[in-house]
């Protein structure tokens, strides 16, 4: 999935949960066009009618715009009367029957990405409770952004063949600098996968996980070695060196869960300690 599709994913999950927590009758929201200093209204919750719907907002103009503008929350208690802002989607705005709305700018990097609004049919002040949702809002859907660019940042650097991925994965790899960066890469996707909502990019992830470990030698007849995803997680942690507590944090576990997916791994690798699991598993073609 393209990250501007997984974004309009984000901020349609971001639009309800915003809905449910402050009782606000509507929520709507976009994202910033590539290459234009605009926003183009694409989610809805509670709209009544079409007259917002794929409305492109000009960064300074009206709410939205002044909020993309000045890379910060902006409200106001009567649209079609307020003073502190220009007037170009009046009609948009009346046709929906909007009277209190606020914008919440989406902020990756410094770079506003979207705009969250809500908005009450009704004018009065929107209160700080209303204001503080929204603005969390608006970081959960900063926070997946962030978790949406590392991952792909990482698939480019990681896939076999790109430009500072390292040597890909075959015989005598398992030596040198450059495989050393594919084997950060690998324990970085790992930790990743578990925080993207987007299944397509999830799985994308994990597909190039597999692409960085080596094929396992031939081996007699049996049962492979398998590990379930969590032990993998666990073992590409400590393979880098991680201590069961720095694993758990990166992982969002406990440590006492890291401990018993650890020693799982270790069971079913064979291994007596933490270096033979990684040596094991690497043998198996489970790590690279």
């Amino acid at each position: 999935m393209a990250a501007d599709a997984a974004g309009t994913v984000e901020i349609r999950g971001a639009l309800a949960r915003l809905r449910r927590v402050t009782g606000l009758p509507v929520a709507f929201g976009g994202l910033v066009e590539p290459g234009r200093q605009r926003i183009r209204i694409s989610e809805f919750s509670g709209a009544a009618g079409l007259a917002l719907r794929g409305l492109a907002v000009t960064s300074g103009n009206g709410l939205g715009g002044k909020a993309v503008a000045l890379a910060r929350p902006c409200a106001v208690t009567d649209y079609s009367l307020s003073r502190q802002i220009s007037h170009e989607y009046d009609a948009a705005v009346a046709a929906e029957g909007l009277r209190s709305v606020l914008a919440i700018p989406v902020v990756v990097r410094r770079r506003v990405r979207g705009v969250l609004y809500g908005a009450l049919r009704t004018a009065q002040p929107l209160g700080d409770r209303t204001l503080t949702a929204a603005v969390q809002a608006a970081r959960d859907v900063e926070q997946a952004l962030v978790v949406g660019d590392e991952a792909r940042d990482l698939l480019t650097a990681a896939r076999p063949g790109s430009a500072g991925a390292g040597p890909g994965p075959g015989p005598g790899a398992g030596a040198g600098a450059g495989w050393e960066q594919v084997r950060e890469a690998h324990t970085a996707l790992r930790a990743l996968a578990p925080r993207i909502a987007d299944p397509g990019l999830r799985a994308e992830l994990l597909e190039v996980c597999g692409l960085l470990t080596p094929k396992p030698p031939e081996r007699a007849p049996g049962q492979p070695v398998t590990l379930a995803p969590r032990e993998l997680d666990v073992l590409a942690w400590v393979a880098a060196g991680a201590t069961n507590a720095a694993a758990a944090e990166r992982l969002g576990l406990r440590p006492e869960t890291v401990k018993g997916y650890l020693r799982s791994a270790m069971r079913r690798l064979g291994a007596r300690t933490r270096g033979e699991a990684v040596v094991a598993a690497r043998r198996a073609g489970l790590l690279p």
